[in-house]
């Protein structure tokens, strides 16, 4: 398969639009309380590139660093942490805004609801997440992982208790395997991807992202003029932009959604717009393990298809290129460590901006020396020998 840049864009949707309640402005802030809640809590950076994007020919860069987040170097654990959270506070006919850390952990809860086992699929940093919270809850997990996972991604999350294995599925048939896991064990499901009958927990997860994005939104020193968002199935996507979308309405930024040649499902579910969810099935051998997901979340989906503007499908030397610059960033710039994941978008971004042959597609995303962009690094280095190869060894280039 050859390796391009493609682009679909939509037009601004008017009337009745997916309704944004559960990710707006209210709905963050008490999601952020509760993670709050936890003694390890800490707002992660937002960096300014200022002398990075001049040299990109843009007006500013904002790059929210979620390396820093729960020590656990990546994003996942909000929605995780989030869903089950949300999940035992239901379990005791609690709303999650009475049921912070301190009054999840206490004996009362742990007696009442005695010892529960989350499963989940993950390619590693949303598995470690549901590990750690389990951990930190004082509950179990089992979690399992693709085929071709990073080894060191599976020893962080069996350092967190995890029953964790690596399979010989490709993701989205881990996730089939831990769904049917979870109904013949009695376990609880914690996954991102919803289908009919399985929606509570991924709109959870959903709404748990909304911290990144709300703590982003308070960082911001001005409005961007553009956020693009790298996707796996869609969820983190669509939790920003719906985030955004619900605080800015019209005024909104130009949103666009980024994902893999090698799985581009919300790519290819916009490009044929027939109301289908659309698959990319086999090994998805991109890269960008984090985005290595063939079946789009419905809600995801369906925030993204009313609220985002654009649709790429980008190369895996964009994300090697992203991770070359915002670990070396230009003179006075911060530098951000950003695994292959966290840094496709704002490698699909450099490339275009810098590649002649990308001035049409550079040209219809209206980006130009005034546009100010706003993107989300999900993850640092979490297979730091891939991470040294690509920035150090040079894999992965261009030609």
């Amino acid at each position: 398969m050859k390796e391009t840049f493609k682009l679909v864009q939509y037009e601004r949707k008017t009337g009745e639009k997916y309704n944004l309640d559960f990710l707006g402005l209210e709905s963050a802030a008490k999601v952020q309380n509760f993670h709050a809640s936890f003694p390890v809590y800490q707002e992660t950076p937002l960096a300014e590139l200022k002398n990075t994007a001049k040299e990109l020919g843009l007006a500013d860069v904002y790059v929210k660093d979620e390396s820093y987040r729960f020590g656990l170097n990546a994003f996942k654990v909000l929605g995780g942490s989030y869903a089950i959270g949300s999940y035992l506070a239901q379990r005791l006919g609690k709303s999650i805004s009475e049921m912070p850390y301190d009054k999840l952990v206490s004996e009362d809860v742990k007696k009442e609801l005695g010892e529960i086992t989350f499963v989940t699929a993950t390619d590693g940093n949303h598995g470690r997440g549901v590990a750690w919270t389990a951990r930190q809850l004082q509950q179990k997990s089992v979690v399992y992982m693709p085929k071709g996972s990073a080894q060191e991604r599976l020893l962080n999350i069996q350092a967190e208790g995890a029953d964790a294995s690596i399979t010989e599925l490709n993701y989205d048939e881990a996730v089939r395997l831990a769904n049917s896991q979870a109904e013949d064990q009695g376990w609880v499901m914690v996954q991102d991807t919803a289908w009919e009958g399985y929606e509570d927990i991924p709109a959870w997860i959903m709404q748990g992202y909304g911290t990144m994005a709300y703590e982003a939104y308070k960082q911001l020193p001005q409005k961007p003029t553009h956020i693009f968002l790298q996707a796996g199935v869609g969820s983190m996507a669509g939790a920003v932009a719906g985030f955004f979308s619900a605080v800015y309405g019209e005024d909104r930024p130009i949103i666009t959604v980024v994902e893999p040649n090698k799985a581009d499902c919300v790519f290819r579910t916009a490009e044929a717009a027939d109301g289908q969810l659309h698959f990319v099935t086999g090994t998805m051998d991109t890269i960008m393990a984090g985005l290595a997901c063939g079946e789009p979340c419905s809600i995801g989906w369906n925030v993204l298809r009313d609220y985002a503007d654009n649709f790429i499908s980008c190369p895996d030397y964009a994300a090697a290129q992203g991770m070359r610059i915002l670990g070396n960033p230009e003179t006075g710039d911060t530098k951000v460590v950003s695994g292959e994941s966290g840094a496709a978008a704002f490698g699909c971004v450099a490339e275009i901006m810098r590649n002649p042959e990308l001035a049409e597609m550079k040209a219809k995303l209206k980006l130009d020396e005034t546009s100010r962009v706003l993107f989300f690094s999900t993850e640092g280095d979490t297979d730091k020998e891939h991470y040294k190869a690509i920035v150090w060894d040079g894999l992965y280039p261009r030609d």
